[in-house]
């Protein structure tokens, strides 16, 4: 835990014009966070001291878990979060937990990738291609898998596989992966919440720290989580990165830094600097090419931070992502924090965690197109980060260029080749979206006791 000294204040070289700008409801702020490289944007706006450029006083304190760090900002006794994309919206429509989340900012794109046991990766490797040198070709599709779990399935043992939490990009991309590849990995019901119904593939929680130690425990074979937690079992050697979420979805949606709308709407100010404060991380994580990231790397590795070795940060947040052990490769995007927009919150994300939602059952009802673009609309708040944009733009701490001042909040539709599966994905007609995908809910269907019903 860090927290800056309230006696810093008395100096006022370390206050900027902004904190003249805004009348701060509230100074003093306690921030969640896991384990993950994604959480850099708090670390780097607490160390480079951005937040307390607009006067705020931060702690950064680390959770147990993604359920405890949710539930500490719906009881206030954290005041935002590093969260899942996915938190705030299951959050606002009631799925788990029922509280009204908001985000004004997107923490980063890609950051995760899927992780096999040495033992599955070998029973793999026969069914993927691989290059003059022998090197297996990327993408590495769910369909290598297929046989090894027929194989498990046929032997009467269940394929299990870790993600962190039922909302969590982690559980909507290992499912998307599996199902892309043919495999199943299993409905929710309003009565039966684990998952599993008709899975192939059994999808279980598992933190993101512990997955490493999991995996080598034989309790799952695989699972899909952030950074750095794929690159630890490449350095135990007890595991093989198979695809990361970048290949799988180019530069797909991930965190968010979510608060209660309660908060917001009592400290609109201390929101936007907050706002602010998280706007000049992420510039300064990807300015000139990464040249930060090394940076970056040793603060991450602080134990109070995410606390693992800063080698094995350093693989996957400097440009590069290791598979197989010596099998390092070029992925400079695989952790962006600022390009393309990174930190603007799009309906467009929020809508695509929603119809996965829909997809799996965990959304039990067909829903209208309308009713996608509402809830986004009442979770992801642009026009907060276009505000605190332009008062950074203002102040000289930000290009005017660098912000989408005319978006509608919608990006333009993913082409279907930055996708495995090959299927585009327009934010806008999520209906028609979720018609398109082979596996999955459509149209009026439901999950009545094991079976798909409409």
């Amino acid at each position: 835990m860090k927290k800056l000294l309230l006696g810093l204040a008395a100096s006022t070289a370390l206050v900027s014009p902004a904190f003249a700008e805004l009348d701060l409801e509230k100074d003093e702020l306690t921030f969640g966070f896991i384990k993950l490289t994604d959480m850099a944007p708090l670390a780097v706006a607490y160390e480079q001291g951005y937040f307390l450029d607009e006067g705020l006083f931060v702690t950064l304190e680390a959770q147990a878990n993604w359920k405890v760090l949710l539930d500490g900002v719906i009881g206030g006794q954290l005041d935002g979060a590093h969260m899942l994309a996915g938190q705030p919206l299951a959050a606002t429509i009631g799925f788990g937990t029922e509280a009204h989340i908001i985000t004004p900012f997107s923490m980063d794109l890609n950051g995760n990738g899927i992780t096999v046991s040495n033992e599955i990766w070998e029973q793999m490797k026969p069914n993927i291609p691989a290059d003059a040198e022998g090197k297996p070709i990327h993408p590495i599709s769910a369909e290598a898998l297929a046989p090894v779990v027929e194989k498990y399935k046929n032997d009467g043992k269940p394929f299990n596989m870790g993600m962190v939490f039922p909302v969590s990009t982690h559980n909507y991309e290992l499912r998307y992966w599996l199902a892309a590849g043919g495999l199943h990995p299993g409905f929710y019901s309003g009565e039966n919440i684990s998952g599993q119904i008709g899975a192939d593939v059994l999808l279980s929680v598992t933190p993101p720290p512990q997955m490493p130690a999991t995996l080598e425990a034989g309790t799952i074979y695989g699972y899909c989580v952030g950074e750095p937690w794929n690159q630890q079992a490449v350095f135990k050697g007890i595991g093989v990165p198979v695809i990361t979420d970048y290949e799988l979805w180019k530069n797909n949606p991930e965190k968010v830094f979510g608060i209660s709308a309660e908060f917001q709407e009592a400290n609109p100010n201390t929101t936007l600097a907050v706002t602010k404060a998280l706007i000049r991380a992420a510039q300064w994580l990807d300015e000139n090419d990464n040249a930060n990231r090394m940076e970056a790397v040793e603060i991450l590795s602080q134990p109070e931070y995410v606390g693992a070795d800063a080698e094995v940060i350093a693989a996957s947040m400097t440009g590069t992502f290791e598979y197989e052990k010596g099998d390092k490769r070029a992925v400079p995007d695989f952790n962006v924090f600022f390009r393309y927009n990174a930190t603007y919150p799009f309906y467009s994300d929020a809508i695509w965690y929603l119809t996965q939602m829909r997809r799996w059952g965990q959304i039990t009802e067909a829903k209208p197109d309308s009713w996608y673009d509402e809830v986004a609309k009442s979770v992801y708040k642009p026009e907060i980060y276009l505000q605190a944009a332009r008062m950074l733009v203002d102040e000289g701490l930000a290009n005017e260029a660098d912000f989408p001042w005319d978006s509608d909040g919608y990006k333009a539709p993913t082409p279907a080749g930055d996708i495995i599966d090959g299927i585009a994905y327009d934010g806008k007609t999520p209906n028609a979206y979720l018609d398109s995908l082979p596996i999955g809910l459509k149209g009026e269907q439901m999950v009545v006791g094991t079976e798909v019903k409409g």
